[in-house]
């Protein structure tokens, strides 16, 4: 892709996903746009074997921008890091098409092995703000990341995962996220769980008092015989 086409493409994407935007010229001033293309050009000097020079440049965007993408990392088409502060992009990470990463993200490895140590991410992937995924995994298409969570394993594609340790806890949803860009409106397992033993806690109320009052016909009757 030629330098006049990536800049529009990165201009589109930002105008696409972030409602504060009022004109084109404002996205000389997103920090997404500005690492991005130092991203690019580190990148290209990484598959050059040109590792210093390539860190060079990536170390200076991330002192600029609070964004750190190490240039040996794969980064498809459409890309978005809304505010984008603390994000962190591992060396072997791999990165799809579409895809939306939020504030304090994390695409981290686990320790110091060796070879593929970071994870894969699926085209159209919602990752919310404060998110660490961790280790050489693969995020599915279409999936969403709550914020906070803490994804260890592999999630399906069309998933969503909340929680420290991420859970997947919904599957099957074919939505795009990068439609509705939605951090907030998603499941939370914790009072699915409590509102379960509550119904539970009910139910055994009702059939304990149920029994009790059985208890004291049959010691009435027996009394009466």
């Amino acid at each position: 892709m030629g330098i006049i086409k990536r800049l529009k493409n990165e201009i589109a994407v930002i105008k696409e996903r972030d409602p504060a935007i009022h004109s084109s010229v404002e996205v000389f001033l997103y920090p997404s746009f500005r690492v991005m293309i130092s991203y690019r050009f580190a990148h290209k000097l990484y598959l050059k074997k040109h590792y210093f020079l390539a860190r060079y440049v990536s170390q200076r965007a991330a002192r600029k921008t609070g964004i750190e993408i190490h240039p040996g990392a794969t980064i498809g088409d459409g890309f978005f890091i809304d505010h984008g502060n603390g994000v962190v992009i591992g060396e072997t990470a791999e990165i799809g098409d579409n895809v939306t990463l939020y504030q304090g993200v994390t695409l981290g490895g686990t320790g110091k092995e060796s070879g593929k140590r970071h994870p894969t991410v699926c085209d159209n992937v919602m990752i919310s703000a404060g998110a660490k995924v961790l280790g050489s995994f693969t995020i599915g298409a279409n999936s969403k990341i709550g914020a906070g969570s803490v994804v260890l394993e592999e999630v399906p594609p069309n998933s969503t995962v909340v929680g420290v340790p991420g859970h997947v806890i919904k599957r099957g949803d074919v939505s795009i996220p990068r439609e509705t860009l939605d951090q907030t409106d998603l499941p939370d397992p914790v009072q699915e769980d409590i509102t379960l033993l509550k119904r539970e806690n009910t139910e055994l109320t009702s059939r304990l008092l149920v029994l009790e009052d059985e208890v004291k016909r049959l010691s009435k009757k027996t009394d009466q015989d």
